[in-house]
């Protein structure tokens, strides 16, 4: 937000690019250094727009996704890169970091895509990624798609489990493990919220906004009859279906993509394959007009709404 004329976008298959002239022109900054050119999540330090975290492997497991090499980070704008651990978490769904510490950060990895594995699951860093805790983990085929900081209290952290596996011909996705994890000591203890959501879910993403704090959407996946976005005003403490709309949810291990305004808790947006927007939290809905259909995600300026970047298959859309 300091700088509110430069964007990163983060592509499935080519690396990471940057504008400095609200999406005029883009140029690559990852090529030479990351080993891995598609992307998960991508996130710059609150406190220090110098310091941006990547994490690789992207999120929408598609039969032909690539897998990532885990999370890379730069101190300088992007102008050089350090690859800081995580090397087999293949696929990345969040990067969240502290909003006043940028050496704390936590990382949303979904496991490899084609295979168990052990890397999968959320893990924080305290001193900047020298370090890694592996924070919540469920198991060697669950891992975390998302995870986000409630807007003024960055002790409580909410996460979301997926089970995902990818075949040639199918995706697995959801057992039992899958779900909604809050943590009110900074990630150190969490416990699986239940109170009003779906008795079965896979795919889940999260949004907050500091318009309304205590609020927590959840876009879930589910079978048909639970399925939808959900509220809680509370913390997580219980939830409420706002709206079963099935165009929010078309194949969700490609999309399921939520996010609110940050000065405006009614105003939500879901990016699929078309993008959808509701004005009164969810319970109707209008689609909107991109430059390319596939939407999968947006950032919107914290301190003005009227300026984000949005991203779909066509790139990056100011």
């Amino acid at each position: 937000t300091q700088t509110p004329h430069v964007f990163y976008m983060g592509a499935t298959g080519g690396g990471v690019w940057k504008t400095e002239d609200y999406g005029s022109s883009w140029n690559n900054i990852s090529d030479g250094y990351f080993k891995s050119p598609s992307m998960g999540a991508i996130r710059v330090a609150p406190s220090n727009p110098e310091v941006v975290y990547a994490g690789t492997g992207s999120d929408g497991l598609r039969s032909n996704v690539i897998s990532g090499d885990g999370v890379y980070k730069s101190v300088d704008a992007g102008k050089s890169w350090k690859h800081i651990g995580l090397e087999k978490s293949g696929h990345i769904g969040a990067v969240e970091i502290h909003p006043t510490d940028e050496n704390t950060v936590f990382v949303a990895a979904i496991g490899q895509a084609f295979s168990r594995n052990k890397q999968r699951g959320l893990f924080r860093s305290k001193n900047g990624g020298t370090d890694w805790e592996h924070v919540l983990a469920l198991s060697d085929s669950t891992g975390i798609v998302d995870v986000e900081f409630h807007p003024t209290n960055p002790n409580i952290l909410y996460a979301s489990a997926w089970r995902a596996e990818r075949k040639p011909w199918t995706i697995i996705s959801g057992v039992g493990e899958d779900g909604i994890y809050i943590s009110k000591d900074g990630g150190d203890t969490w416990n699986e919220l239940s109170n009003g959501l779906p008795s079965r879910m896979g795919k889940i993403d999260l949004a907050v906004s500091k318009a309304a704090p205590d609020v927590l959407y959840a876009l879930i996946e589910s079978t048909a009859e639970e399925a939808g976005l959900f509220r809680s005003d509370n913390q997580g403490a219980s939830f409420e279906r706002v709206s079963d709309r099935l165009a929010l949810l078309d194949r969700p291990f490609y999309y399921c993509n939520v996010d609110v305004d940050p000065n405006d808790i009614d105003l939500v947006y879901v990016s699929a394959t078309r993008l959808h927007k509701s004005t009164d939290g969810g319970k109707s809905w209008k689609t909107m007009s991109t430059p390319h259909g596939d939407n999968h995600d947006i950032w919107i300026n914290p301190d003005n709404s009227q300026l984000m970047v949005q991203g779909n298959d066509g790139g990056a859309n100011v």
